[in-house]
């Protein structure tokens, strides 16, 4: 993997970047898809690359479960098991382990835990961890690290930061493959000491990339934006920075205005299955009965396949028939808006433009009529 910066804004951290790995190159800031067990609910491969993705995300956690990371080793790893051609990362399944709360036992071994499918008990350690990612074969996989809920109390956010240093070590010891970029995780929950300390510590054992986890698990966004401004000074300049796990389009213009180039999230999938569209001027929830004659597209500026062809009312009939066609046209209608969304914000990057690009967001929001809902007070997390 390789990583250049190719341009800063003149307002704040905002930065392009190209980042290459041997399936292709993405351009950042970018925003992940996730395909929480192998695709991205109801979207090909093919339709995700016409969307503009380069990049999405696979969930270790669930595919070691089921089919097994042998078994997708033995099919040839994630790019040929699924027909994707792009690039693929891998947690390390370190947040799905954490969600579990009382179904896992943590030491500084690893991590014992009951499959949320059948109740068996297994076993991740940070050695096993890298071994299923490279056994999976993505382009970046992501060290083991313990998140924790908040609010917790210091000395509980302090042992996860002990532990997620000692685990990242030890799936730097552990790892095999050269032909795979590995990223370590900051945590430190919202103690700017223990954020500090996360990320010095991860940065002195020398990653190829640096994530920001343990964020958007019950905190305030100023509080969340207050560890990014914190987190990232921390980190080297040259090295691709990634927040896990935050999607809302006002927490990757501000992510990025902090100097974050990568983002996952499974908002645009998500709100799609439960009739949530995301459009300029906020979202709008399709199973209102507003819509049920309404013959306009979604957004009348959006140049996606389904504002081109569908009407409100026809999408506002597929998700109240529940028809499975409605799932797969909101969500391809998220994902064009949301690969829409950084391609603007990396042109305004570009332009020298960013903080009008910015300002103008939350402009159109504050004015959008009462249909909308989503602005920077009320989408939440």
């Amino acid at each position: 993997m390789e990583f250049t910066v190719k341009q800063t804004a003149g307002e704040r951290h905002a930065r392009l970047g190209v980042l290459t790995t041997a399936h292709g190159q993405i351009e950042t800031p970018a925003f992940m898809p996730v395909g929480t067990l192998g695709p991205v609910k109801g979207i090909d491969p093919e339709e995700l690359h016409q969307l503009g993705f380069r990049l999405f995300l696979n969930n270790a956690y669930h595919l070691y479960l089921r089919p097994g990371h042998k078994v997708i080793s033995e099919l040839g790893g994630l790019h040929r098991f699924a027909g994707w051609s792009g690039s693929i990362l891998t947690d390390s399944g370190g947040f799905q382990i954490f969600s579990l709360a009382g179904l896992c036992r943590i030491t500084d071994e690893g991590v014992t835990f009951r499959s949320h499918l059948d109740g068996s008990t297994h076993v991740i350690t940070p050695e096993s961890a890298i071994g299923i990612q490279e056994d999976l074969g993505a382009d970046i996989i992501m060290a083991f690290d313990q998140c924790v809920a908040l609010p917790a109390d210091r000395d509980r956010v302090a042992d996860a930061v002990r532990r997620t240093t000692l685990w990242a070590g030890r799936c730097q010891e552990s790892r095999r493959r050269t032909d795979q970029a590995l990223f370590g995780i900051v945590q430190g929950g919202l103690d700017p000491e223990l954020r500090r300390k996360s990320a010095r510590d991860i940065v002195a054992l020398g990653f190829d990339g640096y994530a920001i986890g343990g964020l958007s698990v019950g905190e305030t966004k100023e509080e969340m934006y207050r560890m990014l401004e914190i987190c990232a000074p921390e980190l080297p300049s040259v090295k691709p920075r990634y927040l896990m796990g935050v999607g809302m389009p006002e927490n990757l213009i501000e992510g990025v205005a902090r100097g974050v180039d990568l983002f996952d999230c499974v908002i645009p999938s998500r709100h799609g299955r439960t009739g949530w569209l995301f459009t300029e001027s906020g979202r709008v929830s399709i199973k209102q009965a507003r819509y049920t004659r309404d013959e306009r597209p979604i957004d009348p500026n959006c140049a996606c396949p389904v504002c081109r062809r569908y009407s409100r009312a026809y999408l506002h009939h597929l998700y109240n028939v529940k028809e499975m066609l409605a799932s797969r046209l909101n969500t391809t209608h998220n994902l064009w808006y949301f690969s829409d969304f950084m391609r603007r914000l990396r042109g305004a990057i570009a332009d020298g433009t960013f903080a009008n690009f910015r300002d103008a967001f939350y402009r159109m929001r504050a004015e959008a009529p009462s249909e909308f809902v989503g602005t920077a007070e009320t989408s939440g997390q």
